[in-house]
């Protein structure tokens, strides 16, 4: 369950940091429709980082040469990729307004995207929202199996050496259970979210390069 407030009718990347800082975030009915609405699901998913599960096979497709990952190299493709429609979603929240303002949120340095190629193709990524030591996931997508999966696994090698400590998904899936996410309370993700908002971490660390192997990624997981 999530509670909803009135439709706003402006929000600014500054006012949408505060949001996250409050444990709210927007989304929208459909790609069509330009209302937003803030979200404060009952049940907060998160993914604990310590206990970040990789499967072997998946550690298998990690490690092989096929894909390149890289960060925030291509804010507007990753967002793009996420907002289209697929099989079992006929429909997106990401609508005209969203896109604006994560776009915004990547100028200012609070919105970071991986990808994954294959060759010259984009086949994978996701993007999210970095607010001290807290990232807010916000959407994935794959056009190659295990794609989106490999983005998830580098994020959180890359998170997990840049200092951060709350990986929010703001729901649970079956996709993120086999990863060890993990449903809280709304009390208990307010403490989380305060002790992550405490102090600072840095998504483009100098300790991990901005294209990172999939060797390193599970070597600084398991580390």
């Amino acid at each position: 369950m999530a509670s909803r407030n009135q439709p706003y009718v402006e929000i600014t990347p500054e006012v949408l940091l505060k949001a996250y800082a409050c444990g709210i975030f927007p989304m929208a009915e459909s790609a069509d429709d330009p209302t937003l609405y803030w979200v404060e699901p009952e049940l907060r998913g998160i993914i604990p980082l310590e206990g970040f599960h990789v499967p072997a096979r998946l550690a298998r497709t990690v490690r092989s040469s096929r894909f390149t990952v890289t960060i925030n190299r291509d804010v507007e493709a990753v967002i793009d990729a996420c907002a289209e429609p697929k099989a079992g979603r006929s429909r997106t929240w990401i609508n005209a307004r969203i896109r604006n303002l994560y776009r915004k949120l990547y100028d200012r340095g609070h919105c970071h995207t991986v990808e994954v190629y294959d060759g010259d193709h984009l086949v994978g990524g996701l993007y999210g929202v970095s607010l001290g030591r807290a990232f807010f996931g916000e959407s994935m997508f794959h056009r190659a199996r295990d794609a989106s999966k490999i983005a998830l696994v580098h994020l959180v090698a890359r998170l997990t050496t840049a200092g951060f400590v709350l990986l929010d998904t703001q729901f649970v899936t079956d996709h993120l259970k086999t990863f060890g996410a993990v449903e809280v309370e709304q009390a208990r993700y307010h403490k989380l979210l305060e002790t992550a908002l405490t102090g600072e971490a840095d998504f483009e660390t100098a300790a991990l390069p901005a294209q990172m192997s999939g060797a390193q990624a599970l070597a600084q997981i398991t580390g």
